[in-house]
């Protein structure tokens, strides 16, 4: 089949954009010809369909005119929508594929693709058609469900976008002008949530959308895993921002014998930096943003990783790709996290927040070292059975017949006393 790939970064820029080109590189594993749509930038990788890509969108931009171009296609996207038009008239795709679409490329892009009578299937990374902040969190890192029932307006009340009233304005308009009016995202066949646990929310928020629960996966063969540790050392892999709970992990491990390896950057590091520096913590090193073996290695060489997030997380990469090196994880009690992170079989889980409980779970593997290769083990065995590639595979194609079956013309029994 001949699938056309939507996401609005066409390089590694997150676990998204990984996810979006392993899936893609599936596909083309078992004979699959992927055809690719996003958006203009120097860090793309080269691509033969970046001519159909759209012009780079800056939010961050200086300029008025640019920033003003750049809010109305937050809202609707005359360009992406008549350059994927064109790109599904010169390369006839089966089946679309959107991942990570919002702002930059938008949902108008839907109205072209059901001018075509395409089945359309969608990843669900994150919370954006439930919370227009995308995490359901509010400006001070807490918990947020307001906007539960489509009343959007609690983004504007709470400034949720950048804790900004005319940033939570646009951003509130944006949700009542794509849920409620256009109510663009009927035109999707599927939606795939890597997490039940995000499956079960964005239904309690008032989506109505069909959701199919689909983790990630990774090529366990790509990863050898090593159960025993050459550092007295712990991972943290990931953004360098509040909700990620990185402020409460490093107050854990203040007085330990063992090393915090910070692996990652965001917005957060300089703060983070300034804590270590004030605190006088010798324990914690931060090594900035790490791909392919170089990260490997930094995870097979430590005990453990730590993940303490303190938002709705989905399906974290890092949890799986941990537990494919052989490593456990401590793992903060929330959203998709515990789907993964099983008590005492591949790690332990804390309460969100809790540096005291962190802690405690930290202090028992430490006392407990005979523990650590018992759930790698564990880890790896549930990457082998569950999160590999050959069963992800079937898990979407399977999902993949359900958004075409949804096409095809309805076939109506004869009526036999009708001649």
């Amino acid at each position: 089949m001949k699938f056309l790939f939507t996401n609005k970064f066409f390089y590694i820029k997150g676990g998204a954009e990984n996810s979006f080109f392993l899936t893609a590189d599936l596909l083309k594993k078992h004979g699959h010809e992927i055809i690719y749509f996003s958006m203009q930038d120097n860090r793309n990788i080269p691509s033969e369909f970046g001519k159909y890509f759209i012009r780079n969108v800056d939010y961050d931009t200086k300029d008025p005119i640019s920033k003003i171009s750049s809010i109305a296609k937050l809202f609707y996207s005359f360009e992406a929508k008549r350059k994927i038009d064109q790109l599904i008239k010169d390369t006839r795709p089966d089946i679309i594929y959107l991942n990570n679409i919002y702002h930059q490329i938008s949902p108008s892009i839907l109205h072209a693709i059901k001018k075509h009578d395409i089945p359309v299937v969608m990843a669900l990374r994150d919370y954006k058609v439930s919370c227009g902040s995308y995490a359901m969190s509010d400006p001070e890192g807490r918990i947020c469900e307001a906007c539960k029932g489509n009343k959007y307006y609690h983004c504007f009340l709470k400034k949720c976008s950048y804790n900004s009233r005319i940033s939570s304005a646009i951003i509130t308009a944006e949700m009542y002008l794509h849920h409620n009016l256009l109510r663009i995202y009927d035109l999707v066949d599927v939606f795939i949530s890597l997490s039940v646990f995000l499956k079960d929310k964005v239904k309690e928020m008032g989506f109505k959308g069909e959701v199919a629960h689909l983790p990630n996966f990774v090529y366990p063969d790509e990863f050898i895993p090593s159960y025993e540790n050459t550092e007295r050392s712990i991972c943290y892999i990931g953004r360098l921002s509040k909700e990620k709970g990185i402020f409460t992990l490093i107050n854990a491990v203040k007085g330990f014998d063992i090393t915090l390896k910070i692996i990652g950057d965001g917005p957060d590091r300089s703060a983070l930096e300034a804590q270590v520096r004030r605190d006088q913590m010798s324990n914690v090193s931060f090594l900035g943003y790490k791909y392919g073996e170089e990260l490997k290695q930094e995870i097979k060489s430590s005990m453990f990783t730590v993940i303490p997030s303190e938002w709705y997380e989905n399906n974290p990469r890092s949890v799986i790709e941990s537990f494919a090196l052989g490593k456990p994880v401590v793992g903060a009690r929330i959203g998709g996290i515990p789907e993964l992170v099983i008590d005492s079989e591949t790690g332990l889980t804390f309460t969100p927040f809790d540096t005291a409980d962190l802690r405690s779970k930290i202090s028992l593997l430490l006392a407990t070292p005979a523990l650590i290769p018992q759930m790698g083990r564990n880890a790896r065995q549930m990457v082998e059975n569950e999160l590999n590639a050959d069963k992800y595979y079937t898990r979407i194609m399977d999902i993949f017949s359900k958004a075409k079956a949804k096409h095809e013309p309805k076939t109506t029994q004869k009526d036999p006393f009708n001649k």
